[in-house]
């Protein structure tokens, strides 16, 4: 998984766990083990799901301060509003 420069620390030291992503399909399976920076993290859950089921618990294992900072992260890959589908990818570092 590619995760923004500023994220790499918090995915590498665990602090991050929760990631959103606006993809076709998913680009990761359950049990895909992944290197970021100096660490390796293992996905244990993939959800797709509307936006709006996103919670504050996920924004906050995701390492953003709020739910707009998520949103514009996750919409390179084109706008999300509520209604739009993401893929929710819970991982941990092993």
């Amino acid at each position: 998984m590619q995760f923004s420069p500023e994220l790499r620390e918090g995915v590498a030291s665990g602090a991050i766990t929760v990631s959103v992503r606006r993809w076709q399909r998913p680009q990761v399976k359950v049990g895909g083990r992944y290197r970021v920076a100096d660490a390796t993290i293992e996905v244990v859950a993939v959800e797709l799901l509307p936006f709006a089921a996103i919670t504050d618990a996920d924004v906050r294992a995701s390492g953003e301060p709020d739910r707009e900072t998520l949103r514009r992260r996750a919409a390179h890959a084109g706008p999300i509003d509520e209604d739009t589908l993401v893929h929710r990818i819970e991982f941990r570092r092993v």
